[in-house]
């Protein structure tokens, strides 16, 4: 039996996904308040970087990006499998 609160590639993962392409895809004026502009970010620390330098900072700046995001979906993905995890066994609970 799968253990769903372990991050897999699984149905959980499926519908996680389909929430994101769908409903989780539309942002309110709140959440636009609160979103990181990284590209801005990059061109702001780029305009302060020597040119000689400015390659390599780019490069450093996107694999932190990268790294980041990868943080992010990783833990929201743990965060609601385990919401959905403690939903399902209070659910079970009560059935018995």
């Amino acid at each position: 039996m799968n253990n769903f609160r372990e991050v897999n590639d699984d149905i959980l993962r499926e519908w996680l996904s389909y929430r994101e392409e769908t409903e989780l895809g539309y942002l309110t004026n709140e959440d636009k308040k609160h979103n990181i502009n990284f590209d801005e970010i990059v061109e702001n620390v780029l305009k302060n970087v020597p040119k000689q330098n400015k390659k390599y900072v780019k490069k450093q700046l996107d694999r932190l990006d990268k790294n980041f995001m990868d943080y992010l979906c990783y833990w929201n993905e743990k965060y609601y499998r385990n919401g959905f995890v403690d939903g399902s066994q209070l659910v079970i609970g009560c059935l018995e």
